[in-house]
């Protein structure tokens, strides 16, 4: 069962690296296949916390498309891109690194899917009214939000695993991880220009055009958007203070999605047309076919062997978990990566220094947030912005992200590295 779970996985995943059929068919036809061959069955891929499909996952998307649905009604979309439009004087390259912060800070307070979701609307309004191309835009972005959503506790789900498990709390993050993601920002917003080399070339008079709009016309339904605005602060609440109120993030998107839908009044076909069903179906296909390595035992034996590769020495051992956390976590979900890593590093820290063992922590932190980025299926914020950009007929290909996002990672990667060594081995 083990080389099934192998084979289908591997082939499920070249097929939507190259791109000969739909990513959604391909993940969904994986499933099938694990499914059928019974390497997981009903009680693995529907109701197993460690091999089945993650309903929180597709509940706070499902929850986050209805509330942007509903709130793209409003106008404060094309409000927001026309600002930013103005305020970098409608300069394309100012205009990225604006909305590539904002996207960064606020994955930091938010989860990394959501602010994708509230973002992109902007963005592709952005270019739509310059007349550019949204695709580096979109890129740079979720590059942004796996980068900032490293900074806390709540931005990177891998995070509240690792938080659960070795007993760290948000401050804990704040100290050992903000500090790296800082750098890292500043770093990733030099290379912009180089790395999108060719994307900045405006038309004169589109900016002047853009320049000459009053962005408060463009709200709509002034009512509207303060009961949004209500909802919202109520939901990232929610989000925010979710280990003090025991209530899980999905379950507060669906109470905000609900309960909006329920004061807007809007028709259906309002606020559904902003779901992406076949983003949430590939998701369900690729949680049965990760499921069913969880199950065999496949994950578990990689970083089996990453660990006991160590030798005992710390410093070999968080370098290694760097490494191979980014490979990894780039090519499957971090989530069980790190569900089925974290563990382990826990019984590696038992038999080395309590002085510099924390660092393993931060190290497999630091290797699945930013090892997210090195693929388009890296991480869910990615497969969820490659969706969006597909429903606004500017699709983006598996390689045409990927292509870069190899690059940021082996940057982000190559800069934590020193980080470790100097604050944990150096200073201690």
């Amino acid at each position: 069962m083990t080389a099934v779970a192998v084979v289908v996985f591997a082939a499920a995943y070249v097929l939507i690296a190259t791109e000969r059929i739909h990513k959604t068919v391909a993940a969904l036809g994986g499933a099938a296949i694990v499914l059928a061959l019974g390497v997981v069955g009903s009680d693995d891929a529907f109701y197993s916390h460690d091999t089945g499909i993650d309903w929180d996952v597709i509940f706070l998307l499902l929850g986050m498309m209805v509330i942007v649905g509903v709130l793209r009604q409003t106008g404060v979309f094309e409000y927001t891109a026309i600002w930013a439009a103005k305020r970098a004087k409608g300069s394309a390259l100012r205009i990225m690194i604006l909305l590539t912060l904002i996207t960064a800070i606020a994955s930091a307070f938010l989860d990394n899917v959501t602010t994708v979701l509230l973002i992109a609307p902007v963005t592709l309004l952005v270019c739509e009214r310059l007349e550019i191309n949204p695709t580096p835009y979109l890129i740079a972005e979720v590059l942004a939000s796996n980068i900032g959503g490293a900074a806390t506790l709540i931005g990177d789900p891998p995070n509240i695993i690792i938080g659960s498990r070795a007993g760290l709390a948000f401050n804990d993050f704040l100290i050992h991880m903000t500090p790296i993601v800082i750098i890292e920002l500043a770093v990733f917003t030099l290379i912009l220009p180089r790395l999108f080399r060719g994307s900045f070339d405006v038309d004169p008079d589109r900016v002047a055009d853009v320049m000459s709009l009053d962005e408060r016309e463009a709200i709509r339904d002034p009512r509207l958007l303060i009961k949004c605005g209500a909802v919202l602060a109520a939901v990232f609440t929610g989000f925010i203070g979710h280990s003090v109120f025991h209530v899980e993030p999905s379950v507060v998107a669906l109470l905000g999605a609900g309960v909006l839908v329920l004061i807007s009044g809007l028709p259906q076909r309002d606020y559904l047309s902003a779901v992406e069903w076949e983003t949430l179906l590939f998701f369900a296909g690729l949680f049965v076919m990760i499921g069913a390595l969880v199950k065999t035992g496949v994950i578990e034996n990689l970083a089996e062997l990453a660990t006991d590769a160590t030798g005992g020495d710390a410093l070999v051992a968080t370098m290694l978990i760097l490494v191979v956390s980014a490979l990894l976590s780039g090519v499957i979900d971090n989530i069980p990566y790190v569900a089925t890593m974290s563990p382990l590093v826990a019984d590696l820290i038992g038999s080395m220094d309590p002085a510099q063992s924390g660092a393993l922590w931060w190290s497999l932190a630091m290797g699945a947030d930013f090892g997210g980025n090195l693929t388009a299926v890296g991480a869910s914020a990615n497969v969820v912005m490659l969706g969006i950009a597909k429903r606004a007929d500017n699709p983006i290909s598996f390689w045409e992200f990927t292509r870069k996002g190899i690059v940021v990672t082996a940057i982000t990667i190559a800069i934590a590295a020193p980080y470790l060594w100097l604050r944990y081995f150096v200073l201690g």
